[in-house]
């Protein structure tokens, strides 16, 4: 199939292109910048050029494609409302686009907080979208599937991890080595799922071929303790590690502080069944072992 996919060149688009050029696929994918441009043509991929806001752009490339995968998005959390309605934009162009078609469309969400504090199944329902949480693509997911589009949602764990990581962890540990002590929340029970990036990158390509039986849960790991992770990276920067207050949580982390608290343990076991999905990569905490996981 030629595969158009968003966000080609971000952590986990990139390892998503990777994956369907291994599978035999021809891969159009959309870039930026000239340097991101260049650094897909090296993967064997065709380049748009082009961003989620151009949506000329994307109805094109959507319309010569056999299937689009949705990677792309704005994690300036800063603009997290627009982000977010340019995001809601891009994905209801290219349902619209292959409305009418066999194509497939795959669309990307995340399952922090489809049901705190409790394990998360792929039978969950996204939270609504209000002003407090704009994020809108699973929403237009079931309305371009009323209109008998063929899309399913993949949801990302909070970590999607591997050597050049830049996501929740890095952050955590930017944090920890800014403030001189690796920090948890109260007891640092609280669980972040975890997953591979190119284990993830599997479950785009298999959800395609089975957009009706979504959403799916690229997930490889239920839950790691918070404590967990913060004494991993406490190893590795040879710091110590501490307790947070939940009350001083918000001084010690800034805005990252709510991420910090998530409880999100989360089940892949539909997925597994459904996409015949066995995760193959390390675990989150073998990976943070890796003397060059946080770089120099």
């Amino acid at each position: 199939m030629r595969i158009f996919v968003t966000g080609a060149t971000g952590w986990v688009g990139s390892a998503v292109v990777e994956d369907l050029i291994a599978a035999g696929h021809e891969v159009t994918g959309l870039s930026r910048s000239s340097a991101s441009a260049e650094k897909l043509a090296a993967t064997g991929a065709q380049v748009v050029r082009g961003a989620i806001e151009d949506l000329d752009v994307l109805r094109a490339a959507a319309g010569q494609a056999d299937a689009v995968i949705h990677t792309a998005f704005n994690h300036n959390w800063s603009r997290f409302a627009e982000n977010c309605a340019a995001d809601k934009r891009a994905i209801e162009v290219l349902g619209a686009e292959l409305e009418g078609s066999e194509r497939p469309l795959v669309v990307t969400s995340g399952v922090a907080l489809l049901a705190p504090r409790r394990l998360a199944t792929e039978a969950d329902v996204a939270p609504p979208v209000t002003e407090s949480f704009p994020r809108a693509s699973e929403a237009v997911v079931e309305e371009l599937r009323g209109c008998g589009v063929r899309v399913a949602t993949v949801r990302l764990a909070p970590s999607v991890h591997g050597v050049g990581d830049h996501g929740f962890v890095p952050r955590l540990a930017g944090i920890a080595r800014d403030k001189g002590v690796s920090a948890y929340i109260g007891d640092g029970k609280n669980r972040w799922p975890a997953v591979h990036r190119l284990d993830a990158a599997r479950v785009f390509r298999l959800a395609l071929d089975h957009t009706a039986e979504g959403p799916f849960h690229a997930v490889a790991e239920q839950g790691i303790a918070l404590k967990d992770i913060a004494e991993a990276i406490a190893r590795q920067f040879d710091l110590p590690l501490i307790s947070i207050s939940a009350d001083g949580a918000a001084e010690h982390f800034g805005w990252f502080a709510p991420f910090v608290g998530i409880d999100a343990p989360t089940s892949s076991d539909r997925t597994r069944a459904v996409l015949d999905w066995k995760p193959e990569q390390p675990g989150l905490l073998d990976d943070l072992a890796k003397p060059d996981y946080f770089g120099s």
